[in-house]
């Protein structure tokens, strides 16, 4: 069995994670809910990580100017 590798380095920022999560999947239409969310196709999960690799990405750049 494969080991998850995903831990947040600073445990405090779980919560805004989450919360950061959940505002991906609503910009891009995906119904997440709070705990399991394993019945998501590969599409859906992939759209979601996507966004915010995408809005880290933008955040980023604004940063720079």
């Amino acid at each position: 069995m494969a080991r998850s590798n995903n831990k947040i380095v600073v445990p405090e920022a779980k919560a805004a994670m989450e919360k950061f999560k959940m505002e991906a999947a609503n910009e891009v239409g995906v119904n997440l809910k709070q705990g399991y969310n394993g019945d998501l196709t590969s599409r859906q999960a992939g759209s979601v990580g996507g966004q915010m690799v995408k809005k880290m990405i933008e955040s980023y750049e604004n940063s720079l100017k």
